[in-house]
């Protein structure tokens, strides 16, 4: 009869797996890709909302219909600053954001450039986001595996997987949308990944998801990640977001940090002794990296409110104490802040002459010149044309235009609808502002 007790560890043996199992097997799963997803999901959200576009069925009656927009945002700081695309957002009239918790609450747009198709928006929420890990695409090689993370389709934060197939890549998506230097990727990119991440094998965010080439498989595309940082690091300005100035004019300088390119003249950044060629490397408690965590440090304080700057300078390093000025109006005479924001010349003309064209107007301002080139001229306004209204203002005088450009810097509205009548018939278009757009 063999003897039992040689059973006894075999079985003990074969307990202790069991027990040990699940976990060791998960663990072991656990690749790569699952640690990239799993430390930039909870930066990325998902972004919906309504908007009224043309009836395609019917364009020339100028009726509207409804449609839910949907797309996807990712933190950038942890206040609720929200990087995504401009196409997402523009024109809804409530933007609403479901975090990763599934939690949704409400976003307001703080700025946007329609030229690259980049936007900020603000979320409403009471505690810290979780902010993305920037990368950069300065070194991407045409091969890597890479990983889009967005709301494609409405199915909130799927993951889809592929390879950079090729970079430097221009597009254009319609008659009015071109995008420069993308990064083309064979990761699925369906409507509503617009403004998510694409991020690298170690989870860093190393592009924004711009655009599906339509009726292609298998071609997506992104902006680099380093010049979606270049822009939003102009759209955060303090100068935009809270009429404040500083004077720093900074830029990456590789290994070296960030450095001071120049300072403005009779700024608050001159007067407390911040020279060309220190390197910034915290603003208040905010470590520096790139120059949007220069405006992301002074986000917040208003004119008067000291800042500590904190720069090496010769190898040393040494603290300043910013306090932020009021940003300075445009004193511009309106004859030229109109020639060169938006490329228009205008003259008053009498309301009677308006309303023998279309009564419904109580005046309006006679184009007299066109900038080549300028905002007007790409929108095809006319000489002889008669501006009657911009956004939601009439314009019969021209201190009109003067009031509703101080609005669009105030309220970040770019580009401006604008209306003119050519003989009676009434056109519009939008126009977008060279100044406001900076």
């Amino acid at each position: 009869m063999r003897c039992p007790w040689t059973v006894v560890p075999a079985i003990a043996l074969l307990l202790a797996f069991a027990a040990a199992g699940p976990a060791g097997a998960v663990e072991g799963r656990r690749t790569a890709i699952v640690k990239a997803i799993e430390s930039s999901r909870d930066s990325v959200v998902n972004i919906h909302g309504q908007k009224f576009v043309p009836n395609a069925d019917d364009e020339s009656a100028g009726e509207l219909k409804r449609v839910n927009g949907m797309g996807t945002g990712v933190v950038v700081d942890a206040r609720g600053y929200v990087v995504t695309n401009y196409h997402v957002v523009e024109g809804v009239r409530r933007i609403e954001v479901t975090l990763a918790s599934g939690k949704t609450t409400s976003a307001t747009l703080v700025s946007h450039d329609p030229r690259t198709d980049l936007a900020v928006i603000k979320v409403e929420h009471d505690k810290p986001l979780p902010v993305i890990t920037i990368g950069t695409s300065s070194d991407l090689m045409i091969g890597e595996t890479v990983l889009a993370l967005g709301n494609a389709y409405g199915y909130e934060h799927t993951v889809t997987r592929g390879i950079v197939s090729a970079l430097h890549r221009d597009v254009e998506v319609s008659r009015t949308q071109r995008y420069d230097d993308l990064i083309q990727t064979d990761a699925s990119i369906n409507p509503g990944n617009s403004g998510g991440p694409l991020l690298n094998i170690d989870g860093e965010m190393v592009g924004i998801n711009v655009a599906v080439r339509a009726g292609a498989q298998g071609i997506g595309f992104a902006i680099p990640v380093d010049r979606v940082l270049e822009v939003v690091a102009a759209l955060l300005t303090v100068e935009r977001v809270d009429r404040t100035w500083h004077g720093i004019v900074s830029r990456n300088d590789g290994p070296r940090g960030v450095i001071v390119e120049a300072v403005l003249r009779q700024s608050p950044a001159e007067s407390v002794g911040v020279k060309a060629g220190d390197v910034i490397t915290h603003i208040g408690e905010t470590p520096v990296a790139r120059p949007l965590d220069i405006e992301r440090g002074l986000l917040g304080h208003r004119a008067g409110d000291s800042v500590s700057v904190t720069v090496m300078r010769d190898g040393t390093e040494e603290k300043l104490d910013l306090s932020l000025a009021a940003a300075r109006r445009d004193t511009l005479p309106i004859e030229e802040r109109c020639w060169r924001d938006i490329g228009l010349r205008v003259e008053a003309m009498p309301a009677t002459k308006v309303q023998r064209l279309q009564s419904r107007y109580r005046g309006g301002l006679l184009v007299s010149g066109v900038r080549d080139g300028g905002p007007a001229s790409e929108q095809g306004i006319r000489e002889g044309d008669i501006l009657v209204g911009l956004h939601v203002w009439e314009t019969i005088v021209p201190d009109n235009i003067s009031y509703i450009l101080d609005k669009a810097e105030d309220e970040h509205l770019n580009p401006i609808k604008f209306y003119v009548l050519r003989g009676r018939e009434t056109l519009f278009g939008h126009l977008v502002s060279e100044t406001i757009r900076r």
